[in-house]
């Protein structure tokens, strides 16, 4: 499910601005993939790097999809967001390492 859910919500945000990389933050950040199953039924906070930053957003709420959106450019989330709590999913798929 998290690939069709992460590849939708690029290809909507790619229509109004380029999508450089998406972290999950959160506690899908910070647990290993491999415990995720203690995450059932806890949304999905999603930080997205692109050009420019976006504010509400509304990217699959049609879809029953409970994701935290923010979209914010990369000086944005190197100033808010320390990478131990990010786990990269695109360009690079970083949770399997």
């Amino acid at each position: 499910m998290l690939p069709y859910i992460l590849t939708t919500l690029k290809n909507k945000i790619d229509d109004i601005t380029a999508v450089e990389k998406i972290f999950l933050f959160g506690s899908r950040g910070r647990i290993p993939f491999e415990n995720w199953k203690e995450l059932e039924g806890k949304d999905w906070d999603v930080l997205v790097q692109a050009g420019c930053r976006l504010k509400n957003a509304q990217v699959l709420v049609d879809k029953d999809y409970y994701i935290d959106l923010i979209v914010l450019d990369e000086g944005s989330i190197k100033k808010y967001y320390p990478e131990n709590n990010l786990a990269m999913v695109f360009p690079e798929n970083k949770l399997m390492e």
